[in-house]
């Protein structure tokens, strides 16, 4: 037998050190997924979101898997995590086990083979998700393949209170009077925050002459297609909150300039999020939302898995668990978090169905009806170059 000791050791050299979990076995990933710790890399900046993710845990721990959540400010920095990772050769046992994700980040992890999968669809509770009428197979135009799942609907509402403000602007052109004739009750999110890049997404939308070209990769006409968008903002900025010297950091942070009084308008992703937060006593009871009159901008949220998280198994119970109808309810409920679902209501049991149809969405969210059709995310270079530029141009505020 010696004289096949050195094919069976080249052979063993050659064999990977590890091999991928299947998802289209649950049972073995559910067994292998006990005892594994998640570490899901995720935005932590709202205190309703980081309740949901630990009640999430919950769930998981049900099951034997320990959710750890790993609060990020920008999603960047988890997806720098694993390159780093990657360029180090760490192959195996990497720090970031799950990511909420989408659009640059999803599209730049994608290119780079930095992905586990594909897995969404082999997950049972796929079943129940609304493959046609949402867009959860592609992200930012680019095909999602099974390399992310999704568990959440967003839609850019424009939030205000009403009982300062009578008649909100609703377009471009309406906000750009609105903020001249009311200088210092106007901001949005620094960019490169992702609502304030959707800010100026939404805006170039409007602006821009054919809005289908953002539906592409920036090209060599950027100049020329976001000089109008530019022109705005310059005219703009001299009558924003602190004339412009100064922007929230994020969301919340809007909210609060509107519940101390310093402005009157502010941005959600989240339809259901100022029912959420005049139920957390965080905006007064008199805000109320609305959209532009040419539609906003809407997307889903996704979790992903990196090609080298020590608990893959576990990564895909927790995503499986995000897609159950109870974990969606609870996201829709308005005092939890009123994100939209991504399921399909006639995928359910009745049982289900009735806890969606009973749901109040409360005194501040618009009724899908209301909502309308969401406009599509432009391509994800756009939002890059546009936040990048966004910095060059105005500088971080500090």
């Amino acid at each position: 037998m010696s004289r096949f000791a050195p094919l069976v050791l080249a052979a063993l050299l050659a064999a990977p050190a590890f091999a991928d979990p299947d998802p289209a076995d649950w049972q073995a990933v559910t067994e292998a997924a006990k005892g594994q710790t998640v570490y899901w890399h995720a935005w932590g900046g709202s205190t309703a979101t980081n309740d949901f993710i630990a009640w999430i845990g919950e769930r998981a721990a049900e099951q034997g898997v320990t959710l750890e959540h790993v609060k990020l400010s920008d999603t960047a920095d988890a997806v720098g995590a694993v390159l780093t990772e990657q360029q180090a050769g760490r192959d195996t046992d990497g720090s970031v086990d799950m990511i909420w994700i989408n659009g640059a980040n999803f599209a730049s992890m994608k290119e780079a083979d930095l992905l586990f999968g594909p897995f969404a669809e082999q997950l049972p509770n796929w079943r129940f998700v609304d493959v046609e009428g949402k867009t959860v197979t592609s992200d930012f135009t680019v095909p999602t393949e099974g390399y992310e799942s999704p568990w959440a609907m967003a839609q850019l509402v424009v939030v205000y209170d009403s009982a300062r403000v009578k008649s909100p602007p609703k377009s471009a052109d309406a906000l750009l009077e609105w903020v001249g004739e009311n200088p210092g009750r106007f901001t949005y999110p620094q960019p490169p925050d992702f609502l304030g890049t959707t800010f100026l997404k939404q805006m170039l939308i409007e602006l821009v002459p054919d809005p289908a070209i953002l539906q592409d990769p920036v090209g060599e006409s950027y100049a020329d297609d976001t000089a109008i968008l530019w022109e705005v903002l310059d005219q703009m900025r001299p009558a924003l909150w602190r004339q412009g010297r100064a922007y929230p950091e994020n969301g919340p942070r809007q909210f609060q300039l509107i519940n101390d009084g310093e402005v009157d308008l502010a941005f959600s992703f989240s339809p259901g999020e100022a029912t959420t937060a005049i139920a957390n006593f965080e905006l007064p009871d008199t805000v109320r939302t609305y959209v532009l009159e040419g539609g906003t901008i809407g997307n889903a949220s996704f979790v992903a898995i990196p090609y080298n998280s020590s608990a893959k198994e576990g990564a895909m119970v927790v995503a499986n668990i995000l897609l159950s109808p109870e974990a969606q309810l609870r996201a829709q409920t308005p005092d939890i978090l009123g994100y939209g679902t991504v399921l399909d209501m006639d995928k359910l049991s009745p049982e289900d169905r009735a806890a969606f149809d009973a749901l109040d969405l409360g005194v501040a969210t618009l009724s899908p009806a209301q909502l309308g059709q969401a406009l599509p995310e432009p391509h994800p270079s756009w939002a890059t170059r546009l936040a990048e530029d966004w910095v060059a141009r105005y500088g971080v505020a500090q």
